[in-house]
Order: C-alpha cells, then sequence, then structure tokens
C-alpha cells in the first residue's frame, strides 16, 4: 500500500461478530494502523481472515508461536466501553470524523464518549505549553469563545494548561478532547471536572484501549488526530521542542494550515510559535486572524459505508439522535484536593510570570489561593531574584 495515500475504502462491520473480529485484528500483537490496512486489504475486507493468516505472516517474519488477540479480550474491551458510556466508531461508519478518514494512518477505530456529530462541524486545534504563562491561558480562552462564537469546535489535547483553557472556554459552544490513553481515564487528575463537563456537553476521542493509562509514546498519535481533525491548529505559547509543535508537524504533513500566537523574545514557553512565524507560519493576534486567514469553511458529510459522502445531516438533529443513544458516561473519580504546599505556590506563581509584565491582581486571580500565602511567597521570591516589581503593581519574572 502506498505509504501516502488515504486508507483504501473498507466496508465497517454492522455486527456484533465483525466488530470483534476488527477489535482483534487491530489489538493483535505488532499490528498497527498500517499494518491493519494491508492485512484487511489483502484479505478483501475480512477481519476474520486476515486473523487466521496472522500467525502464519507473523511466522514466516521470525516470531514463532504468535497468537492474535483473544476473542475474550476483546469482548472484554467492548463491555468496558459500554460500561463507561462510550461508544465504538469505525472507519466507514456515518459518525466517524470524515476530515481524519483521508488521511492515511486513520486511526480503523475510535472511542468516543459525548456527541460525535460535534467532529462533523469545522473545527480548529488550540495546542500549547502545559506550564502556560497567565497570558498565554487569557489568550487561549479568548481564542476558543472567539471560534465558538463563529460557529468552529475547538479541538485540544485534555493537558493541563492551555489545552485546558481552551476546553473550558469553548464548552458553550462545542469541544473535542483527544486523549492519549483510554478514553474513560482521567489525566491528569485536575481535569477531573472539566473532563466530565466535555463528557456531557462536548467530545472526548481515543485509539487506545478503554482503561489504558497513557504514555509518553501514546501523545505522538494523539496528536496526529488532533491536527487531523482539525482545519488549522494554532499554537499559543510552546517551546522549541515541545509536543504542541510535533502536532504543528503533523498538520504541515496532512496539509492542514498552522498559525501560531507571538510571544516576547525572552520567554522560553514563547520560542516554538515565534520559531513557527519565522518559518512562515501566519501570525495570530485574535480570532479574526484565524478566521481571515482560513477564509470560509464549509463542513464536508461524513463517509458512507460505500466510501461515498452522503447528504449531511442537520447538526441540530444528529446531535439529539446521538444524546438520546448513549447511556451515560462513567468516568474515573478524582482524588482529593491535598492542601497546597510552599513550594507548589512557588511553583505556580513562577509558572504564571513570564518576562511580559503582569499585574498582581490578575496573578492573584488566575491562582485562586489564599492572598497572604501568596504575598508571602511573593515576596520570598522578590528576594530570591526569581520575581521583579515594577511600577504599576506589575510583576515579572526575572530574565
Amino acid at each position: 500500500m502506498d505509504l501516502f495515500s488515504s486508507p483504501p475504502p473498507l466496508a465497517p462491520p454492522t455486527s456484533e461478530g465483525t466488530r470483534l473480529s476488527w477489535l482483534r485484528l487491530l489489538r493483535s500483537y505488532r499490528v498497527g494502523t498500517s499494518t491493519f490496512y494491508r492485512l484487511m486489504a489483502e484479505h478483501d475486507g475480512d477481519a476474520a481472515a486476515a486473523l487466521a493468516a496472522l500467525p502464519g505472516i507473523a511466522s514466516a517474519a521470525g516470531v514463532p508461536r504468535y497468537t492474535t488477540c483473544s476473542e475474550e479480550r476483546a469482548a472484554g474491551e467492548l463491555a468496558s466501553g459500554q460500561r463507561a458510556g462510550a461508544v465504538p466508531v469505525f472507519i466507514g461508519q456515518p459518525e466517524y470524523p470524515a476530515a481524519l478518514a483521508d488521511l492515511a494512518d486513520a486511526p480503523p477505530m475510535l472511542w468516543a464518549i459525548g456527541d460525535p456529530a460535534l467532529a462533523s462541524r469545522p473545527c480548529i486545534a488550540l495546542v500549547g505549553a502545559r506550564n502556560a504563562s497567565s497570558i498565554g491561558r487569557r489568550m487561549a480562552r479568548t481564542l476558543a469563545a472567539g471560534l465558538g462564537g463563529a460557529d468552529r469546535v475547538v479541538v485540544s489535547g485534555l493537558a493541563r494548561g492551555i489545552d485546558a483553557e481552551a476546553h473550558a472556554a469553548a464548552l458553550p459552544t462545542g469541544t473535542i478532547a483527544v486523549v492519549a490513553g483510554g478514553v474513560d481515564v482521567i489525566y491528569p487528575r485536575e481535569n477531573a471536572d472539566l473532563t466530565a463537563q466535555i463528557a456531557k456537553h462536548g467530545l472526548i476521542l481515543s485509539e487506545m484501549p478503554v482503561g489504558m493509562q497513557p504514555q509518553a509514546r501514546h501523545f505522538p498519535r494523539r496528536n496526529r488526530i488532533i491536527s487531523g481533525l482539525s482545519r488549522a491548529v494554532v499554537v499559543v505559547e510552546a517551546a522549541a521542542k515541545s509536543g504542541s509543535l510535533i502536532t504543528a508537524r503533523d498538520a504541515l504533513d496532512q496539509g492542514r494550515d498552522v498559525m501560531a500566537v507571538p510571544g516576547h523574545p525572552f520567554d522560553a514557553r514563547a520560542s516554538g510559535c515565534n520559531l513557527l512565524i519565522r518559518d512562515g507560519a501566519p501570525l495570530v493576534r485574535g480570532v479574526d486572524d484565524i478566521l481571515a486567514a482560513l477564509g470560509p469553511t464549509r463542513p464536508e458529510p461524513p463517509l458512507a459505508a460505500d466510501g461515498h459522502r452522503p447528504a449531511p445531516r442537520p447538526a441540530r438533529a444528529a446531535a439529539g439522535a446521538s444524546r438520546n443513544m448513549r447511556p451515560p458516561p462513567r468516568l474515573n473519580p478524582a482524588s482529593p484536593a491535598s492542601p497546597v504546599d510552599e513550594a507548589t505556590i512557588r511553583d505556580r506563581i513562577l509558572s504564571l510570570l513570564g518576562t511580559v509584565p503582569l499585574a498582581e491582581d490578575q496573578l492573584l486571580r488566575d491562582l485562586a489561593l489564599p492572598g497572604p500565602s501568596v504575598a508571602e511567597e511573593l515576596l520570598a521570591l522578590e528576594m530570591d531574584g526569581a520575581v521583579t516589581r515594577q511600577p504599576g503593581g506589575l510583576l515579572a519574572r526575572s530574565a
């Protein structure tokens, strides 16, 4: 199969047995996305036949005593997904995101909690630093709210920092969270409430097995889905070597637009954005810059089982139907909040401050901590030379 072509059209599974065979093939050892499509193409889209041939193929490749994913394991995952309120969405089904279906490495199956109809609307990804500054967080909120007001769905990765701010601001208008672990796994724990809100009002997607804890190697694969769903990726804050730049590179490889919010040259959290702008990415000062760069957009209808795009369904009716069909989501509860110690307060202050001055009252609002505790740690940071106080009640992180 040509590495740069889109996956061959596949008839999606329509029975419990074929769904089980698809999942068994996909979860078998050493069967990634490309191998899955190659095996399905070689066996005329018959996952059961591909499974039967797999041990012989593995043996010829020097992997003796190869066993495929068992029926019990695959059935257990389907049952776990159902208990969590998630539904499997297979490529070729109308609910499968049309933007993803054209990618060479489109996930053959996604787990979804929430409203799959959101993925059929025009999507824009907002990504950025986990240790985002206060200014970066406010920019993410402003952009997300503006995009929602322009009828765009905001896509991000449900990480702390920029991702969380973008999701929260876009909840009233539509947001999609693509997670690196199982669709039912809350990560990080501090986003437990936000995760529950997205499950109720938005959409959570993952290609990983239900219940899987996220690992470092999962995040780059997650990032390609974020960019693949989106017409464009906007980087709000990012270091020169960061996951956000991996998402930007994926977007360029997929033919998506990449834009960036500029930052102060002395702030390491802006270095990645400034590099993107230097290399030609449009500079974003506000939501109008994003919309002007993209021009008018029209959502594409999802692929039908025969590979063609049918007439789109009304979004309101589709959303209502999906809400009526899915069971209520069940997400793992968050652990109780622990007291914030002095070191944590200092770290949070430094994470929010950058070289661009920030008003002290804004810092206090962002921290949402008792004023006396913050004042004490701010004084200690000033004494250490880590924070500089400027006229007008402004604070900045020392260069």
